[in-house]
This record gives C-alpha cells, sequence and structure tokens, in this order.
C-alpha cells in the first residue's frame, strides 16, 4: 500500500507538472492599460496583486476597509509604474458597499477588463462553538458580496471581452477543522461559480471565469490566525498574486497554488480515510 500511495503520488505531480508545462503563455504586455478593480487589496495578496498589476502598466482601483492604508498601497502603485491607481473603502459586509465599489471603478476606468475578488470577513481560526449569527454575518463578504460585484461588472466585462478572478480557497474543496464558517462560505463561492461559468460557457460569453484555490499563504493575517496550531508551511503571497494574476490573463478556468492543493484535492475522493488522517494531523489540538 505504501508503495502504491508512493506511486500514485509521482504520477499526480508529473501530470500537475505537465499541466503547468502546457499552460497557455503569458504576455505582460496584455496588462498594460488593463482596467482593474482589486479588493481587499489593503494588504496581503491583494495587496501584492495590485503590485504587480502596477508593474505591468495596467490602470488599478483598489479597495478595503481601511482608507488610510488604501493611500499608501495607491501611492505605491503609482511609483511602480501603474498608469493609474484609485482606491475606495468600503465594507462588503454592508449591502450597498459592493455596488458603489463596482459603479466608482466602472465611471474612474470608463468600463472593466478584469474583476478580481479577493476579499474575506475576519472570523476566528477555532471550533465552531454554535455561533449560527456570525456564519449568517460571514456569508455576507466572502460570498453575498462577491456575486453582487460579479453582476454589477458583468455588462462592462461582456463589452470588454474580460474576466472574472474569484480567489477561494481549499478549503471550499476539502473541509478542514477549526475552520467550519469559513469552509462553508468558500464551498458555496466555488459552488456559485462553477455553475455560473457553465451558464456563461452555454450563453458563449466573451467573460472567462477564473477559479483559484489557495493553500495557506504567509500573510500577516493567515499566519497570525494558525500560530502554534497548524505545521503546514506556508507559501509567499507574492508569489501567489503573480500566479493569479497569470491565471486571470491566459483566461485559465482554475488555478491550484501551492501544488499540494491539487493533489490533495485528487486524494479526497481517492483515499477519504488518508486525506482525513493528513488534515487532522497537521494541527497541533490536545483535548
Amino acid at each position: 500500500m505504501g508503495t502504491f500511495v508512493k506511486i500514485v503520488i509521482a504520477s499526480i505531480c508529473v501530470g500537475y507538472v505537465a499541466v503547468k508545462w502546457n499552460r497557455p503563455s503569458f504576455d505582460s504586455e496584455s496588462l498594460r492599460g488593463a482596467r482593474v478593480l482589486v479588493t481587499g487589496a489593503s494588504s496581503g495578496i491583494g495587496e501584492q496583486m495590485a503590485y504587480h498589476y502596477a508593474r505591468f502598466g495596467a490602470q488599478i482601483v483598489i479597495t478595503a476597509r481601511r482608507e488610510k492604508v488604501l493611500q499608501q498601497v495607491t501611492e505605491k502603485c503609482l511609483s511602480l509604474g501603474a498608469q493609474k491607481a484609485l482606491f475606495i473603502s468600503g465594507d462588503m459586509s454592508n449591502e450597498s458597499d459592493p455596488d458603489k465599489v463596482v459603479d466608482f471603478a466602472l465611471e474612474k476606468l470608463g468600463g472593466l477588463d478584469y474583476l478580481v475578488l479577493n476579499h474575506i470577513g475576519v472570523t476566528r481560526f477555532a471550533m465552531w462553538d454554535g455561533d449560527v449569527d456570525h456564519v449568517r454575518w460571514l456569508m455576507k463578504p466572502n460570498f453575498f458580496s462577491y456575486i453582487q460585484m460579479a453582476w454589477r461588472a458583468l455588462p462592462s466585462l461582456e463589452k470588454s471581452k474580460g474576466s472574472m478572478v474569484i480567489v477561494s480557497s481549499m478549503a471550499g474543496k476539502l473541509s478542514n477543522p477549526f475552520t467550519a464558517p469559513y469552509c462553508s462560505t468558500k464551498s458555496a463561492l466555488n459552488g456559485f461559480f462553477g455553475a455560473l461559468s457553465h451558464e456563461l460557457a452555454m450563453k458563449k460569453s466573451n467573460v472567462s471565469t477564473s477559479l483559484i484555490t489557495l493553500g495557506l499563504i504567509d500573510t500577516e493575517s493567515a499566519l497570525n490566525a494558525v500560530r502554534g496550531i497548524i505545521t503546514t508551511p506556508a507559501y509567499p503571497a507574492t508569489e501567489a498574486a503573480l500566479n493569479i494574476i497569470v491565471t486571470g490573463a491566459t483566461r485559465q478556468s482554475e488555478l491550484y497554488y501551492p501544488w499540494y492543493t491539487y493533489v490533495m484535492n485528487l486524494f479526497k475522493d481517492w483515499y477519504p480515510s488518508l486525506t482525513n488522517h493528513l488534515i487532522q494531523n497537521a494541527l497541533n489540538y490536545d483535548p
């Protein structure tokens, strides 16, 4: 069994490398002048995406809750080469702010080529304590605001043959302990945009949808949440951000980053007992 599992893992890794090798080539010039809205861009992966888009010469609108930090990120984007960089603060748990942010970007940029949805609401990394109200609230920023913004931006993306980039998580494909509310929102996100991508294809829409599956990334918020609990290594936010941008620019339907997220996603159905063992033993927990 041990040898067989090793062979299977090796085969999956070879297949993953082959997929990565054969993916469409990325032309950075395609992003020069591109009109981009990035959410959750005051820190972490969203901030790093804003900087990469700036280096490629894009026109950027960024949003998050903290206005002062957004201003600093915007100034750096301009110094890195963005053709235009603007910000608007918004709370995605507020029902009116998602529309407000998209309308601002459409007005200031004259349309959108890329809608990059990356924001998340704050939640604890802990055993679920029965707080249903928190799960209900978390659905607002992590799910409902995504579909609200996608619908608002879709007419402009249709005109520009644009792309929607949805930043999700391995937690949306593979349930993890200590993340029940977060897993529920990401599962909803994957289900909705997976269905929407089919519908757009059936309607012969020229809008592409890229669904991003991320593992543990070395953002400050993520590392603070799991410190002392999880043993999985964290991967660099700047590299994750670049991979996300390339996936959207080359109109690929999905991205798994880092590599082990792809392997775990396959293993969950093939070897559920082994997958459960790996998940539970990746955490330091003493009842």
